[in-house]
């Protein structure tokens, strides 16, 4: 084991991709990770990475000093280490650059033998990845999927500030669920019963009333026990809410949206894209809509054995996502007695409801619709769907103070980023997934 040092005064110059011929003979400190040792003897290699790439560190017997050279040689894989070197152009090395060192600083000491390879040489099960998600963060492909969801969520606020959207912030703990109580998760409050968030539904279309059109990206929590490839309890979802529109109006929305993250994803994420070998799906607007009832046609036309009022199951979706193979589109006018209490029903026919859902192959990415403003309306939905409208005075008394028409949509945005880099398991693309089985790390 190596001993460690204090960083004192050391500070980057370059991080690793800076690290380029043109900086031939020019003195430069890098920090990262050790990613690999290659000891020949009287040649050794370090590979360091940091956040950005990776850059080859070449120490020799005859020109580093010894202190250095045995330093370098005794580095476990994954350390955290300093170097303070000359940069040397050489054709042979990677990128055709390579850093000769003078001084090392080990900062962090990694203890072998490792529970996973981050190179990813040696792959390793789901679970052993997911226990030891540092370590697993580290590899590259990881790190590429994290830095395409972050540039998707800065697409998300700027299209939406630009279309001017109001960024709101709204409680993760609640009093009544904005979609019944099946599926939240009871916490101690004080003397009180409460519970945590499965979306900002009711509050912002509250706030419609305030500020006509706002959005959200916040954490919510569903204590469903599907345990699937496409579930978690926790998630990311992107809210947005409109006075003064109808279910149409926030269609187009979603559409012109995914339209924009498209358009800039390959320019603004290319190395990522080229890391993870994926071109994200494209598409034309307008994107295609289905009915329900032509959903469930296509479904019976296939043999699959459905009737029209039943909610899509996940072998229903299934088959839909073979019929819709690498397609984005929508579900329109869903039966009313399926879907939530506070979305509006079609004025000349009652048993469909102003809702959509926008789907990727057999993936839901999104919910939403044109939402009840009358207050009477949405007391009588309340009552249909088996819920106690005093639980929900909070909400009910905002409609006497002046509630506009509105509309809006929820977007899993997990379920985006999954089918944008066409992953397999939710799981990839969030840090530290909590699903039924799994609360640590």
């Amino acid at each position: 084991m190596v001993d460690t040092e204090p960083l004192d005064t050391w500070r980057r110059t370059h991080y690793t991709n800076m690290i380029t011929p043109d900086l031939d003979g020019a003195e430069v400190i890098v920090f990262g990770w050790v990613q690999d040792v290659r000891d020949l003897g009287n040649l050794v290699f370090i590979s360091l990475r940091d956040r950005e790439s990776l850059v080859q560190v070449t120490a020799t017997a005859k020109h580093t000093e010894a202190a250095v050279f045995n330093r370098l040689k005794s580095l476990d894989r994954q350390s955290t280490i300093g170097i303070r070197g000359i940069v040397t152009k050489r054709d042979e090395a990677p990128r055709g650059v390579e850093l000769m060192p003078q001084q090392v600083k080990v900062l962090g000491q990694a203890i072998p033998p490792l529970p996973l390879d981050p190179t990813g040489r040696s792959p390793a099960e789901l679970d052993v990845r997911l226990d030891a998600r540092i370590l697993d963060l580290r590899r590259p492909e990881l790190q590429a999927i994290f830095r395409v969801r972050h540039e998707i969520v800065n697409m998300i606020r700027e299209f939406l500030s630009e279309e001017g959207y109001v960024e709101i912030h709204t409680p993760k703990i609640i009093a009544a669920a904005a979609e019944g109580g099946a599926s939240l998760f009871p916490v101690e409050y004080f003397e009180k019963k409460a519970y945590l968030a499965q979306s900002p539904e009711l509050y912002k279309e509250e706030l419609t009333s305030v500020f006509e059109k706002v959005y959200e990206i916040g954490t919510y929590f569903r204590a469903e026990e599907s345990h699937t490839r496409r579930h978690l309890n926790e998630f990311i979802s992107v809210d947005v809410e409109e006075a003064f529109v109808t279910v149409q109006d926030v269609m187009i929305l979603q559409e012109e949206l995914l339209a924009y993250m498209l358009r800039n994803l390959e320019t603004r994420c290319s190395a990522q894209l080229e890391t993870l070998k994926v071109s994200p799906p494209q598409v034309k607007l307008p994107i295609r809509r289905c009915t329900y009832s032509e959903i469930i046609s296509q479904l019976q036309k296939i043999g699959f054995s459905i009737e029209w009022g039943e909610d899509l199951s996940t072998p229903a979706s299934r088959r839909l996502g073979e019929l819709h193979h690498n397609e984005f589109y929508f579900i329109t006018e869903w039966p009313t007695k399926i879907r939530p209490f506070y979305i509006k029903p079609n004025s000349e026919r009652e048993e469909i409801c102003e809702a959509f859902d926008f789907m990727y192959e057999w993936i839901e990415i999104t919910s939403g619709g044109t939402r009840i403003d009358a207050k009477q309306q949405l007391i009588d939905r309340l009552k249909e769907q088996g819920l106690n409208p005093v639980n929900f005075g909070f909400h009910l008394k905002t409609y006497d103070y002046g509630m506009p028409p509105h509309a809006g949509w929820g977007m899993g945005l997990d379920r985006l980023v999954m089918a944008l880099l066409r992953r397999e398991n939710i799981r990839d693309v969030v840090l530290f997934p909590r699903d039924r089985f799994r609360l640590e790390p």
